[in-house]
């Protein structure tokens, strides 16, 4: 990687997130803490406005900006290949809100790089997709933001229906099909449900407090220690 592009992607890194340490630079950028040190202080002494301290982290408030969005050839096509799955297997707010993300980032590009967007041969079909598994992906979603409990009857391994009541936390998308991570109220535990084996689906007017015992985190936590 040439500098500039190293130096580069430290402003866009320290931008985009509260505090970014010298360990995470030197782990996503491939070079030594000593090389992003470095870096660092050749950026201060340019100009750019980095905040922070070797030991605790580094800053740039995101009111800064460079011009033009200077994106590689294979970061464009990263881009339209990840919009362009959340058109496909997301649900109608997402991917109306994939479509003009798309057109936003084509308007950002030189003039001279928007045939790049158009000729990038990566594509996500949606011919043998089921409409209605972007709607209860939608559907998810809001309940997730909201906080409201959910009505599912689920098939269980044996396909036996068995009716839950949920807590949703998160949803994730494995390229085949779409889990929901929850706390299950009827078991009782964290579990995960497909979406394809839901019966039925009902958002209910309940809502739930956040409680750390039966948060995403502690579902991730409690993934990580049984794996």
């Amino acid at each position: 990687m040439r500098r500039a592009d190293r130096l580069f992607q430290i402003v866009q890194h320290l931008r985009a997130r509260r505090l970014t340490t010298a360990a995470q630079l030197s782990s996503w950028l491939e070079v030594s803490q000593r090389t992003v040190y470095r870096d660092i202080r050749d950026l201060s002494l340019s100009g750019v406005p980095v905040e922070g301290e070797a030991g605790v982290g580094y800053r740039i408030d995101r009111a800064y900006d460079l011009t033009p969005l200077m994106f590689t050839h294979d970061e464009v096509e990263a881009v339209v290949v990840g919009l362009r799955m959340a058109e496909a297997f997301a649900g109608p707010s997402l991917r109306s809100a994939a479509r003009m993300a798309l057109d936003k980032v084509a308007l950002a590009l030189p003039q001279q790089r928007r045939l790049e967007i158009e000729q990038s041969q990566l594509y996500a079909p949606t011919f043998h997709l089921d409409p209605a598994l972007g709607d209860r992906v939608e559907m998810l979603r809001q309940s997730i933001a909201s906080r409201r409990k959910l009505d599912v009857a689920y098939r269980d391994k044996k396909n036996q229906e068995t009716r839950r009541v949920l807590r949703p936390l998160g949803l994730y998308f494995w390229g085949t099909g779409w889990s929901l991570a929850a706390w299950c109220e009827s078991r009782k535990g964290f579990r995960s449900f497909w979406l394809h084996k839901m019966a039925a689906c009902q958002m209910l007017e309940t809502t739930f407090e956040v409680e750390q015992d039966k948060s995403l985190a502690e579902f991730l936590r409690s993934v990580g220690a049984t794996s």
